[in-house]
């Protein structure tokens, strides 16, 4: 008898399409419109790499926006949901009927490992993946609760803080992973490309740069 096991896991990606005007406005005007769409479209192929050479038995996209060419096969693609971003991030932990793990787009740097690792719920009911902006990364949960996030303030120095207690409130064990940066701002962008220099966003943040001068 094989003593082989399918992974376990939803991996979530929530992300805008990358369109000029739309996403990593905070780039401009350091870069142009069109090269910081390219710099978020670099930053999710590299993210969709990731996912996929991750274990996990479902691999979705939740997408603001329309697929492009620049979307792998074997990935889900479903639209995010309305309302703010708590309520989209609540709405994609409820296209899961087991453990999952979300993150975003803006963290090129992330590696399967990583993602392997907040999919293991071995001792632990929750993953934390904090910020340096005092926001998170990613977050892993056992046994998805929409609610857990409902309410929570988005997009402030202390969201990161209000989710994490959240989630120790409700009773479970919360691990942390490796804080990780998320590309925001032209400075952002300077430390993460460092960081991972092997990616598609290192190696066009260095061509574009190299343009800028």
């Amino acid at each position: 008898m094989s003593t082989h096991t399918e992974p376990a896991g939803t991996l979530l990606v929530v992300a805008k399409a990358p369109v000029p005007g739309r996403v990593k406005t905070r780039l401009t005007p350091y870069f142009t419109p069109q090269q910081a769409a390219a710099l978020a479209c670099a930053a999710l192929r590299d993210t969709l790499d990731a996912v996929l050479a991750a274990p996990a038995r479902r691999r979705v996209l939740c997408l603001d926006g329309a697929p492009g060419p620049w979307l792998p096969g074997g990935i889900e693609v479903v639209p995010q949901g309305s309302g703010g971003l708590d309520a989209r991030l609540a709405a994609a932990f409820a296209l899961c009927d087991g453990p999952a793990l979300l993150i975003g787009m803006d963290t090129p740097q992330v590696t399967p490992e990583l993602l392997a690792e907040g999919l293991d719920f071995t001792g632990a009911d929750a993953w934390f993946g904090p910020a340096p902006d005092g926001g998170f990364w990613a977050l892993g949960l056992a046994e998805p609760d929409p609610a857990l996030l409902l309410g929570v303030p988005m997009s402030v120095p202390h969201t990161g803080r209000v989710q994490r207690l959240r989630l120790t409130e409700s009773g479970r064990t919360v691990r942390d992973l490796p804080a990780l940066r998320d590309v925001d701002t032209p400075d952002d962008a300077v430390r993460v490309a460092a960081r991972a220099p092997g990616t598609r966003f290192a190696a066009l943040h260095a061509e574009l740069c190299t343009a800028v001068r």
